[in-house]
């Protein structure tokens, strides 16, 4: 259930790719909405919001998991700029995790459309309605959204290049029922 220092436990690796398929579930509705009529672009939106606030709480668990719990080390053949990327890269992604869905939020909040969670309750605006912030906001979330899917890319990339190219363990150790060369801690 625990990360080791070789491995991420179960519990990290269910809220890595819980994330991961939620990602994929919100490019696919936002693209869907797009030529939708009102009303049915209203209730998928509606969806893509409830799913956002599910990957804002899941981020969150999974950042105060990954707090207390050890990290993985990184390969000891990684060069000094990888391992200052790797850093980088990772702490790009949470913030990117915690923006995407504040600023969809937000940007509800700023067009007057109230952001509930699939219908269970109601969440609580975050800025006043107003139509120059709406607009802002859209630009911002837009904009949130390429740079994720450049880091989401990115981040796939590196770990399909460490298992196929360097022929380390980055990968394994966040697979479920896979083992790895150091050891195969759960």
């Amino acid at each position: 259930m625990r990360n080791t220092t070789h491995r991420w436990g179960a519990l990290a690796q269910l809220l890595h790719w819980t994330i991961v398929v939620l990602i994929i579930v919100q490019f696919t509705l936002a693209a869907l909405a797009e030529d939708l009529p009102p009303l049915k672009k209203l209730g998928m939106l509606a969806r893509h919001k409830s799913v956002g606030i599910t990957i804002l709480a899941l981020a969150i668990l999974r950042l105060a998991w990954r707090w207390a719990n050890p990290t993985p080390a990184l390969p000891e053949t990684l060069k000094p700029y990888q391992r200052v990327l790797a850093h980088i890269s990772h702490a790009l992604m949470y913030v990117l995790l915690f923006a995407m869905p504040l600023s969809g939020w937000m940007m509800s909040s700023a067009r007057g459309f109230p952001v509930s969670w699939f219908g269970f309750f109601q969440l609580p605006d975050l800025v006043p309605k107003n139509r120059a912030l709406y607009e802002a906001l859209l630009t911002t979330h837009g904009t949130l959204a390429l740079v994720l899917g450049v880091f989401v890319s990115l981040h796939a990339g590196a770990a399909l290049a460490h298992h196929f190219l360097f022929k380390d363990d980055v990968l394994r150790r966040m697979l479920p029922f896979t083992t790895t060369t150091q050891g195969s801690e759960r």
